[in-house]
């Protein structure tokens, strides 16, 4: 085995999560899901999360990490996940990330698997209203705390590199010269293999359609009814259909016309992703069309080299 991280990146219900689970069967390996609302504890049906038959052959991380009443930030994600992926290398396993939160592929990418130092725009602008509160003197002092080696190398009249090596700091915990210097542990990124999976517009459309359907017979509906009297968070409730779901439990339309909307939104979901994905540059495609998980597997096995 030459590469120490596998990726698979694409649209829902392409059939990531399958495949994953075709070359989890053939390597000794463990999934990492890459969701923004697979995180949170009780939105199982209408997330897609692995069966818990799945879950027991197979070792799953990322999942069920916050309550659905929490905001839930990607910064979070990447310090919960990060360590347990080091972990799984540590094992001798491959951690296989496995999603279609774009977002939450780039922060993790960024945030330590491929050795750059995170980004984190709420910090950033946090950090820059100190600037205007405080002065920069005092961030600088508050850099000499945390980097020391940064403060040195960094004129106390530059407020923008001051802000950046503060915002490295508070977002990963660790320093900006520790990122840049010898500290800094290698990242897996140099053996990354990122896999994207997608299919005609046509054959995709039929696959979110059935999956939805699969969905409501699973129990869908009855998970958002339990749903409905707590307070869920502004991020949870992004997830996708919940809404939709809610608003038929409240009257507001019946369900087939609910079914039908959740089916749209989710192909404009799928649209969003694409384009995202077709965007980095380390993806190389995958056609599925007509292709098998196992057959799938078969192909991306063949490349990992």
């Amino acid at each position: 085995m030459t590469i120490q991280l596998l990726a698979l990146v694409g649209p829902t219900g392409v059939g990531k999560s399958e495949v994953a689970v075709e070359i989890a069967r053939e390597l000794p390996s463990e999934i990492v899901t890459v969701d923004s609302m697979q995180v949170y504890r009780g939105m199982d049906v209408g997330t897609g999360k692995p069966s818990a038959a799945v879950r027991l052959e197979i070792p799953h991380h990322g999942l069920d990490l916050s309550e659905p009443e929490e905001l839930f930030s990607v910064a979070r994600y990447v310090e919960s996940v990060t360590p347990v992926i080091e972990a799984i290398r540590k094992r001798g396993r491959l951690p296989i990330l496995v999603g279609g939160s774009g977002l939450y592929f780039k922060a993790l990418m960024n945030g330590g698997l491929c050795g750059a130092p995170p980004r984190d725009s709420l910090t950033r602008i946090s950090l820059e209203e100190r600037v205007e509160k405080e002065g920069l003197p005092a961030l600088h002092e508050l850099l000499k705390e945390k980097d020391p080696l940064s403060a040195q190398r960094i004129h106390p009249n530059d407020a923008r590199r001051i802000v950046r090596a503060l915002e490295v700091f508070l977002v990963s915990g660790r320093t900006l010269s520790a990122w840049h210097g010898e500290h800094a542990p290698e990242g897996p990124g140099r053996t990354l293999h990122c896999v994207g999976l997608a299919c005609g517009r046509e054959p995709l459309y039929r696959k979110i359609e059935a999956r939805v359907e699969s969905f409501f017979k699973e129990g869908w509906l009855e998970e958002a009814r339990a749903l409905l009297p707590r307070r869920l968070s502004q991020t949870a409730r992004m997830a996708l259909g919940y809404r939709e779901l809610f608003e038929h439990l409240s009257g507001l339309r019946e369900l087939d016309e609910t079914k039908r909307l959740i089916q749209r939104n989710t192909r404009r979901y799928a649209k969003r992703q694409l384009s995202w994905f077709r965007h980095e540059s380390a993806v190389q495609w995958i056609e599925t069309d007509g292709l098998s998980a196992g057959a799938l597997c078969e192909m991306i096995l063949s490349r990992r080299a």
